[in-house]
């Protein structure tokens, strides 16, 4: 895994943002995707705060199988307090380029917000196919940020906050190239969906709303590297409260949903 690092602090601000409407619904359109049935055995690769990896459980039931995995120690702590009494759901520390499992143990996967994050994705989608069954399926959803559009009354300065933010991922851009990535781990590539994130005016309990504390934050730590003096940094935030409160907001990005099959 790459740049970014959780603690307890920042998994509770992950869990906040996965919690509201707009991730909601994207979690239920991953599901729909994936389509677990019960008996069925599954992967989440990135299990983050668990969410997504306790309705898949309670989807398969006591006759599956649901294991997650997740290379942050704060991100498993959480989802095995989530997944606390199913007998069937294990969480355990695990890395998405090494994953320590048998070959052909799992009937499908799911991978949220993770392979961007992931230094070698041709292993680590090699790796992915190796779990699963023949047939098996596979749904991976990242996010490619050169699809957000996100007002500023200065978009020079907005440019160089986000050259800034893109340092936290291994590849801001990874969905332009997964499905050739996909096919040359051996997948076929069933169904793609743009999944978008979209806030035309400011609510604060929204993906957006979590994002731009997440991205205000990451920069005010690492911004200097990038030339972003704190000057810089205040005065794009007061250009975001000055938007905010003349209703002007507006940030929209979008995911991008892989479903594949082996």
């Amino acid at each position: 895994m790459s740049q970014l690092t959780f603690d307890a602090a920042s998994a509770k601000a992950v869990e906040a943002i996965y919690m509201t409407p707009d991730v909601v619904a994207q979690r239920a359109r991953v599901i729909d995707l994936l389509a677990p049935t019960p008996g069925e055995r599954l992967l989440d690769v990135g299990v983050g705060p668990g969410l997504l990896a306790l309705d898949l459980a309670r989807l398969v039931g006591e006759s599956g199988r649901m294991v997650g995995l997740d290379l942050a120690p704060a991100m498993v702590a959480a989802a095995a307090d989530r997944l606390a009494g199913v007998s069937h759901a294990e969480v355990r520390i695990g890395d998405a380029a090494d994953l320590d499992l048998p070959d052909g143990a799992f009937d499908a996967a799911v991978s949220t917000q993770v392979y961007e994050y992931v230094d070698d994705i041709p292993r680590a989608l090699a790796e992915l196919h190796r779990v699963l069954r023949p047939g098996g399926r596979a749904v991976i959803l990242d996010t490619d940020w050169r699809s957000l559009v996100w007002h500023s009354s200065d978009t020079a300065r907005m440019d160089r906050m986000l050259a800034c933010w893109d340092d936290h991922l291994a590849d801001p851009h990874l969905p332009a190239k997964l499905g050739p990535l996909l096919r040359g781990a051996g997948f076929e590539v069933r169904r793609t969906e743009i999944v978008p994130m979209f806030s035309p005016r400011w609510q604060p309990f929204s993906y957006a709303g979590g994002m731009v504390k997440s991205i205000r934050n990451f920069v005010r730590t690492n911004g200097e590297k990038h030339g972003l003096e704190p000057a810089e940094q205040a005065a794009w935030w007061s250009d975001q409260e000055s938007l905010m409160a003349a209703d002007a907001f507006f940030f929209s990005v979008n995911r991008y949903a892989f479903l594949a099959t082996r």
